[in-house]
């Protein structure tokens, strides 16, 4: 109850540092917009009235709906404990709505990663491109190139010293856009027209494709998810009113650009985005520079994104787990290895494919209209489980359902010019988290549960029997089994069937429950038989680092300090120099046994199930178990039986 009413008065609390790195960390993707939208609007288009007010218009009432609406006023109330985005969304609802809502969850969560792989490159390299104004024969892909791979690499010492000049690089990236578009609104104010929804409708019925435009037009609002899956960062008041200050600064600067267009009304644009013609030549290369650490910090703040996506994915048990590091000091920074060269060889990937921005354009904004109707449906269901009204609730996912399939529809002619790539991606990723997914089911079905008081005269005479030579003094299983009172038969079998019986002084069963909460910490102990078997169950948040070796020792030590374990009768007590004597923890991993005879269908998702598994991290490794006390075990899964015709024996004859 503590741990919920910190986090409500967290969302609650609005303060200066709060807004610094609301304005740093969460608005870095959709505030780094403005370079590339429009340009994508126009590029190889004359510029026209129709089209110039019409996108305005787009933008604005898009910004509105999809943003302020959706996002800022609607979904940031959807907090679990303080924390945002699809799968915390998720978490929300799973126990009050259907099973099959996992779907649309990790579909969500996979377009967003691959939507993660494409806004790094098309960002650092809307910014590099526009020294060719100055430098027109410029090759900017080894610029770029050089620039995504450092900031890779700069991943694994965190960002806890750099992060704190984020708020305020991006206070001066806002405030420079505003200013910027203020200005070149000033030479055509008459530009604010476009605010009427009436330019947008007008340009999105026109018989020259203007509706096909949205596709385009969406870039703008690419952020949005990005802003709520940071709302653990920064706290939801403090997104909200950072959003006021964001949003008038980006209308400005694409009111700016706009202006700029009617200006130039039967013009091309160029290879230069409509921006960087906002922009008076003699401060043309500090803008330059500033947009390029603007578009670092937001591939930054992405990166990390991805990283706790990837990390609540892992504690849903709908990822394969990877090493998950704590680089800094900052609460819930993570930092993992597998994902980061992952993201890195995919952006570099994505420019070596496009060279220009103008082409990964293409690629843009497809994958994550896919993750927005996803979280709409989720968003449903969320309203639906907090009893809204019911009429309302239709209302407000009809509109977002309407708009969003109407930016799909449009972003579908991104197939062929790039976007099958992101799709691809993203369907790839769904694919892993599925099968990840369905094989774990497959084998805690395969796995069968036993009680354990049936067992306990057995295991108590085991630990008598001194003709057997001690295993270890604390025998300790790391069990998948909820249950205090039920363990894998597969435990009992390494204990007492696998060669010789593991002889103990005491048995420990350790169950790891990760929690829908982000950092909560707290355990529970069934003493099952007094001195002999005992449960601990350690319940711990999404975002705090099992150190499951280290707590375990933490317990069992408080236990004797408390006389829970009784420990003076053990004949080595007199050599050892700690109470709680020498121990052992033992992991059970299974492997896909030969003797299975599965469908095809069966037999592809538990043979990928396999193969993802080699390329998880290992559990002692999750769980950080020291490897001088460790024993692995494997045992073999049988899923469908092998069934043979029966052989015959030949009989010799001599």
């Amino acid at each position: 109850m503590e741990s919920t009413n910190h986090h409500i008065n967290y969302n609650k609390r609005i303060s200066f540092a709060g807004a610094l790195i609301a304005v740093g960390i969460v608005f870095g993707d959709i505030g780094t917009s403005p370079l590339y939208t429009l340009n994508a609007v126009f590029h190889n288009r004359v510029i026209t009235e129709n089209v110039a007010l019409g996108s305005l218009s787009c933008i604005f009432w898009t910004l509105f709906f999809q943003t302020t609406l959706k996002y800022v006023i609607i979904t940031l109330r959807a907090d679990n404990n303080g924390e945002g985005g699809i799968f915390s969304l998720y978490t929300l609802i799973r126990r009050t709505s259907g099973k099959w809502l996992i779907f649309p969850a990790m579909a969500g969560g996979a377009f967003l990663i691959a939507d993660g792989i494409i806004t790094p490159p098309i960002s650092v390299a809307s910014a590099i491109e526009g020294l060719k104004e100055v430098m027109p024969t410029l090759n900017a892909v080894p610029i770029i190139v050089a620039i995504l791979i450092g900031l890779f690499i700069f991943q694994q010492f965190g960002t806890e010293k750099i992060g704190k000049v984020f708020g305020p690089a991006m206070v001066i990236w806002f405030g420079f856009i505003g200013v910027l578009g203020a200005m070149a609104l000033s030479h055509n104010l008459s530009t604010l027209k476009a605010i009427n929804p009436y330019y947008a409708y007008k340009m999105l019925t026109n018989h020259n494709g203007g509706f096909w435009l949205l596709g385009s037009i969406f870039l703008c609002t690419t952020g949005a998810e990005a802003l709520y899956s940071d709302m653990g960062h920064c706290g939801r008041n403090n997104i909200r009113i950072s959003w006021s200050f964001i949003k008038i600064t980006l209308i400005l600067s694409y009111s700016g650009q706009t202006a700029w267009l009617l200006n130039h009304v039967g013009e091309t644009i160029g290879n230069i985005s409509p921006f960087y013609h906002t922009i008076p030549p003699s401060i043309y290369l500090p803008a330059v520079i500033i947009a390029t650490i603007a578009t670092i910090i937001a591939s930054q703040a992405l990166i990390s994104g991805c990283f706790t996506l990837i990390n609540e994915a892992i504690r849903l048990d709908i990822w394969p787990k990877h090493l998950v590091l704590f680089p800094g000091k900052i609460k819930g920074q993570l930092y993992i290895p597998a994902v980061n060269w992952f993201l890195m060889i995919g952006c570099v990937s994505m420019v070596l494919y496009f060279q220009e921005s103008t082409k990964m354009e293409a690629a843009f904004g497809l994958s994550v209209t896919l993750t927005m109707l996803m979280s709409t449906v989720l968003i449903n269901f969320y309203l639906h489980a907090k009893r809204v009204n019911f009429f309302l609730v239709v209302a407000i996912t009809g509109l977002f359902l309407t708009i969003e399939t109407g930016f799909l529809i449009a972003n579908l002619q991104k197939i062929k010019d790039g976007g099958w790539i992101t799709l691809l991606i993203g369907l790839c990723l769904f694919m892993v988290m599925f099968i990840w997914w369905k094989g774990r089911k497959i084998k805690a079905i395969l796995t069968p549960l036993v009680f354990l008081e049936n067992y306990l005269p057995t295991l108590k005479k085991l630990s008598m029997d001194e003709s057997i030579p001690k295993f270890t003094t604390n025998l300790v299983y790391l069990t998948s089994s909820a249950s205090q009172r039920k363990i894998e038969q597969t435990i009992l079998n390494s204990i007492l069937h696998n060669g010789t019986p593991k002889r103990a002084d005491i048995y420990w069963f350790i169950h790891v429950n990760v929690l829908d909460e982000p950092y909560a910490m707290n355990y529970s102990i069934d003493t099952v038989a007094k001195n002999d078997v005992y449960f601990i169950e350690f319940n711990l948040g999404f975002r705090i680092e099992p150190r499951i070796d280290f707590y375990f020792r933490e317990v069992v030590n408080e236990m004797i300090a408390n006389n829970e374990v009784d420990v003076s009768e053990r004949c080595e007590m007199g050599y050892q120099n700690t109470k709680m004597g020498d121990f052992r923890f033992i992991t059970m991993d299974s492997f896909l046994s030969f003797d299975n005879d599965m469908p095809f269908w069966r037999n592809f998702i538990m043979k990928s199930y396999y193969n993802l598994k080699h390329l998880s991290v290992k559990e002692h490794i999750n769980f950080e178990l020291d490897k001088s006390n460790l024993v692995v075990e494997k045992y073999p899964l049988i899923i469908t039986p092998f069934q043979h015709t029966k052989l015959l024996r030949k009989v010799i004859r001599h």
